[in-house]
């Protein structure tokens, strides 16, 4: 398991090995070159955003010039507060732009 440091929500975010694998499958533009991207995500997003369908979800993303030509990494955490506080990455991905209509 990796740990991301995250000062928007005030912790660690956790990516499994389970995650990892399955980011890996689904989006091999992104695993494994770009692992530190999806970090650099989380420590200092361009943009936060609430999920739309989850309310413990967030989406975070962040424009990288030298990612594929120019494209945002964007993250996909859940947080879950009880017992104790957890935030995991359910999947990342590349983007060329931010989907539109979603909460800010």
């Amino acid at each position: 398991m990796k740990l991301f440091p995250c000062p928007h929500l005030s912790g660690d975010v956790e990516l499994t090995e389970e995650r990892e694998a399955h980011i890996a499958t689904q989006h091999p533009d992104l695993l494994p070159e770009f692992i530190v991207e999806i970090g650099q995500t989380l420590f200092q997003p361009d943009q936060v955003r609430k999920g739309e369908r989850i309310e413990a979800e967030t989406r975070f993303y962040r424009w990288f010039k030298h990612v594929k030509e120019g494209k945002y990494v964007g993250v996909v955490v859940v947080s879950e507060s009880a017992p104790n506080t957890r935030h995991w990455i359910v999947t990342s991905y590349i983007t060329r732009r931010l989907p539109s209509g979603v909460k800010k």
